[in-house]
């Protein structure tokens, strides 16, 4: 399997917020690397109808020194043609073949990105905290509720106190309880949910933790949380790209189901057979 450009790791977890110009900048690289790669600052800038100032600031902007090192990033990571970002589009002509494998393509490539983008030191410290938590909250809005209502049924699997909220009104009577000795969770694509941003002001109010999942490394939510767990988000026609960033969402929260469950081996497998003792009732 080939590795993903970190050039286009950077692009795609932020394309979402980049402006018109910023975006034609992005297409053209991730569309055409090698030749970038070959070309200098004028002549990318001439081609897009644009100032060499704009190709500098966007570099920057997508964390590298300026244009050099763009290219010698994407020389050193680019073997052959990597990206599939032009061929998930999804158009109008297709037919079902075609959108069935553009669509897991789309997710798998999430997934990938995802997978080179994480940093396990954080997972760690996140899985430390929550196992130092009296309680965890988790919270979300719309799809993301869906991702922190699966974390509560995972979590409560192993006996921990664990609770979810999805109502902006009862997720601000929770975060009014809490404590210092709780963590709470919250969950946002975008990391600029206004609902997420105050509950975190008020956990911060009163000494909580808390820890952010969302799919843009340069967020408002990233800023507020004490740790924050990043994915890589695309952009696909008639596909909002939450689509598939829930799915890595919902895999953050599996590594950290699993991480938990092996760090507390004895006290889950009890609470494992409690569960399945329970709902052994529920089967034929």
């Amino acid at each position: 399997m080939s590795t993903t450009p970190r050039a286009f790791l950077e692009i795609k977890s932020q394309y979402s917020n980049f402006n018109e110009t910023e975006r034609k900048i992005a297409d053209y690289i991730l569309k055409n690397p090698e030749e970038l790669i070959y070309s200098t600052i004028s002549e990318v800038a001439d081609k897009l109808e644009l100032a060499d100032s704009t190709i500098f600031r966007f570099c920057k902007k997508i964390n590298f020194k300026g244009f050099h090192d763009l290219k010698i990033c994407l020389a050193t990571d680019f073997i052959g043609p990597t990206s599939s970002y032009g061929n998930e589009q999804i158009f109008e002509s297709d037919n079902e073949s075609a959108i069935v494998n553009k669509v897991f393509n789309s997710n798998i490539s999430v997934l990938n990105d995802s997978l080179r983008s994480i940093d396990s030191n954080l997972i760690e410290k996140a899985v430390d905290m929550l196992l130092n938590a009296r309680q965890i909250v988790f919270y979300g809005n719309g799809g993301s509720g869906i991702v922190a209502m699966d974390a509560h049924q995972k979590f409560l699997r192993i006996g921990l106190n664990v609770s979810s909220y999805t109502d902006y009104h009862m997720q601000l009577m929770s975060v009014a309880q809490l404590t210092k000795d709780d963590v709470i969770v919250v969950i946002s694509h975008s990391g600029s949910n206004l609902s997420m941003m105050n509950i975190l002001d008020i956990a911060k109010e009163n000494g909580t933790k808390s820890i952010g999942i969302t799919s843009f490394s340069k967020s408002p939510i990233n800023e507020k949380v004490d740790i924050c767990l990043n994915v890589i988000s695309h952009e696909i026609e008639y596909q909002f790209e939450a689509f598939s960033s829930r799915i890595a969402h919902l895999t953050i929260i599996d590594v950290l189901y699993i991480s938990m469950t092996l760090k507390r081996k004895e006290l889950s497998d009890i609470a494992l057979s409690k569960m399945r003792n329970a709902i052994s009732y529920t089967k034929i």
